[in-house]
């Protein structure tokens, strides 16, 4: 398959169109290279590190969830990380594409995957976009969990380095319907609290959201956005394993951006 059909697979799934007004998904850089045999290296976020190892890969495509390029760029200087992934790209023919907000929305994009690792039934989006699509997801526990032991599935399944969560009196509390939004997703506490969710799990909350969660009764679980959207990355590169591809790989040099002092 081509590089070219495969964005073509890949668009027909997660339309670009779909992003948000603010995001840029899409092609971030393309240097001539989508009449190749697809070599993808699929990466949660574009960094040197990921371009490094494409190069040593011999990958042609690296696919992130990430845009390299988010805000409208003044100047491109030696020196600076995204000339030299720009540089780099050109020089060794890697095209870079992101698939960012329309990624979030679909099934087996970032939110559904994060559902199905707790294994939710009866899902539905968080906030609908259109019929089929949406932002997170919310679904019923089976069986149901106490709160400590959501906690440590949590932990188990998702591996993030620093479990933050909402103050409650009771970790043996039934819990039974839980929401999930993968990457930054307070802005949908309202939202999640409407739904009848007890338990909301995402990244990126500040103090006084953990105050506004509690206030509206939700217990507010921070696993990191690392660890609540490579799941979906995985996800990514095993069905571009089904495909018929020169070669795919999720990438081993993705990163974490924040270090926890033990």
């Amino acid at each position: 398959m081509k590089i070219a059909d495969l964005i073509t697979w890949f668009e027909a799934w997660a339309n670009p169109a779909w992003c948000e007004s603010w995001d840029n998904c899409g092609w971030q850089i393309e240097p001539g290279v989508l009449q190749e045999k697809t070599r993808v290296l699929v990466c949660l976020t574009p960094t040197l590190a990921v371009m490094e190892e494409a190069i040593a890969e011999n990958a042609n495509l690296i696919f992130a969830h990430h845009p390299l390029i988010f805000n409208p760029l003044k100047s491109l200087r030696t020196g600076e990380a995204i000339a030299e992934m720009v540089r780099l790209a050109f020089t060794h023919k890697i095209g870079i594409y992101t698939a960012h907000t329309n990624f979030d929305q679909v099934q087996d994009g970032t939110a559904d995957v994060l559902a199905q690792i707790l294994e939710l039934k009866e899902v539905t989006p968080i906030g609908v976009t259109q019929p089929g699509l949406g932002y997170g997801r919310v679904g019923l526990l089976e069986p149901f969990l106490t709160l400590q032991e959501l906690l440590v599935t949590i932990q188990t399944r998702l591996a993030p380095p620093n479990l933050i969560f909402s103050p409650s009196a009771d970790l043996q509390q039934t819990i039974s319907r839980v929401a999930v939004l993968g990457g930054s997703g307070a802005s949908y506490i309202s939202a999640v609290a409407k739904t009848g969710a007890q338990v909301y799990l995402t990244s990126d909350c500040k103090f006084h959201q953990f105050q506004e969660s509690r206030d509206r009764n939700l217990i507010l679980i921070d696993a990191g956005h690392y660890a609540t959207e490579r799941p979906a990355c995985d996800r990514l590169a095993q069905k571009f394993q089904s495909l018929n591809l020169d070669w795919v790989q999720l990438s081993q040099k993705d990163e974490d951006f924040r270090q926890f002092f033990a």
